[in-house]
């Protein structure tokens, strides 16, 4: 179930932005491109686990020494011998011989039991800057998050039933660009249209904001189930267009104008950093945890390949849509209804799944943030005032605009890079001191990264803040051509 949960959040919105980026990129670029942040966005999600494991250790090793003071100071305040021998059964067993078990490999110091969010793992490893600095990125990311969420779910919504209407019944999929002026129903224009449907989204989903997201596995498996069935339609429709010698499409090999986009798309396209204490916390088996990240990796990029390179061939580069689906509501293309409405509506299946996970994660961040070690918040605070602040920013962002281009290359390019490969590499490498500082440089933490060497922290580093100044400079370069 874990892994159903990690695959519908990884497989969000960037899958189905990824063709148009494929084809303005070139397809040899683009498979290098794809396959590398693959690998890293997998490196970097061992590191993240590793550093769980150490904070549950730590948080563990505090509460037994906790235990171990107050004990003594039971002692040294008249207990009677009956009261401390009752005790040692489990509070010496809890405290005393954890160390020389631990060498014997016992899993219990590092199982990760709790969840901690990415927060609390940056206040516990970061210095005070530092922290500061990951609540920055996680925040400016998770709402871009949200806002980019907000916005797709109405844009598909108003796509699919303003065009299912007057002239342009199966016009959806053909590169036809429309004025949010013109009319949708009646005196509705096609923006009044979004307002309205953005207005619904947030009365449906934004009340998930307020409670918790545990009890959404049945809805998970259903969605995941309908995510695979429309990414084999979409591939076989292609696949059958191709076939039949009526593919359009003759990508280029490369094309250097268009890595920026495809940059921030992929990066957007294997995030799920930020979730993982609520994904990974309440798996039971954690043996082979990274082995089955890595297959669902495996699994997520032979997605994204299959469905770039066939949409890419199958499609003109010109007639491509930002929502690949949308494609596929053109008449032309498959004549059966029920077909071009599933795929054209798909969009608003996988996002509103995604939306309640993302709200909590930053919800939870935020408690983490103003949290005070002892202190509780009061009710009115922890549900009614974290939630709101949680919800209202997205939702007025996808109210001024549904620019989802712009929304996808901010976050993903900026926010996006410091979550997926910065944070990841300083908190691995923070934690891993921190483990040797408190139990000693003997200690082997058992869900520690297969890239264990530093050279693969330092690679990630190095890598994320060329990216940084890529993108800059790539946008620098843009804006003075224009």
């Amino acid at each position: 179930v874990g892994l159903v949960y990690m695959f519908n959040l990884i497989v969000g919105t960037g899958a189905l932005t990824m063709p148009k980026a494929f084809a303005t990129a070139g397809w040899l670029v683009s498979l290098v491109l794809l396959m590398f942040l693959g690998f890293m966005s997998y490196m970097t999600t061992t590191f993240v686990v590793e550093a769980m494991a150490a904070a549950n250790a730590q948080l563990r090793w505090k509460r037994m020494e906790k235990r171990k003071d107050d004990e003594d100071e039971d002692s040294s305040s008249g207990v009677s011998d009956s009261d401390v021998l009752l005790q040692d059964g489990y509070e010496r067993a809890e405290t005393r011989p954890i160390l020389s078990v631990q060498r014997r490999g016992s899993p219990n110091i590092f199982e990760i039991t709790e969840r901690v969010e990415m927060g609390q793992m940056a206040s516990m490893f970061f210095n005070k800057v530092g922290v500061n600095l990951f609540y920055f990125c996680i925040i400016i990311y998770l709402y871009g998050d949200l806002a980019i969420y907000a916005a797709a779910v109405p844009v598909s919504l108003m796509q699919v039933t303003c065009s299912a209407t007057g002239n342009h019944s199966c016009s959806v999929g053909d590169g036809t660009k429309y004025n949010d002026t013109e009319k949708c129903w009646g005196p509705i224009r096609r923006i009044d249209a979004y307002r309205l449907y953005l207005a619904a989204f947030t009365l449906l989903l934004g009340p998930f904001t307020f409670f918790n997201v545990q009890k959404t596995k049945y809805l998970q498996i259903m969605t995941s189930l309908m995510r695979w069935i429309a990414f084999i339609l979409m591939i076989i429709l292609a696949l059958i267009r191709i076939s039949r010698g009526q593919a359009e499409g003759h990508p280029s090999m490369a094309q250097l104008s268009g890595i920026r986009n495809l940059f921030g798309v992929c990066v957007y396209s294997f995030m799920c950093q930020h979730s993982l204490p609520s994904l990974i916390t309440p798996i039971s088996k954690k043996k082979h945890v990274n082995k089955l990240v890595l297959l669902d990796y495996i699994l997520i990029l032979a997605f994204y390949s299959l469905l770039s390179f066939t949409a890419i061939y199958c499609f003109r580069n010109d007639t491509l849509m930002d929502m690949y689906t949308l494609n596929f509501t053109n008449c032309e293309i498959i004549n059966v209804a029920f077909i071009r409405y599933f795929l054209g509506l798909f969009p608003v299946f996988t996002i509103s799944t995604n939306f309640p996970i993302i709200a909590v994660t930053l919800r939870n961040n935020w408690k983490t943030l103003f949290h005070r070690e002892g202190g509780t918040y009061p009710w009115v605070v922890d549900r009614i005032v974290f939630p709101a602040i949680t919800l209202i920013p997205p939702v007025l962002v996808a109210f001024c605009t549904h620019d989802l281009e712009s929304l996808v290359g901010i976050t993903g390019a900026y926010a996006g890079n410091g979550i997926q490969y910065l944070i990841p590499a300083f908190l691995a490498y923070c934690s891993r001191k921190d483990t040797q500082l408190v139990f000693g440089s003997g200690t082997v933490n058992k869900h520690l990264s297969p890239f264990r060497h530093t050279f693969w922290i330092v690679f990630v580093l190095i890598w994320g803040f060329s990216c940084f100044v890529f993108v800059t400079a790539n946008i620098i370069l843009s804006e003075s051509k224009l």
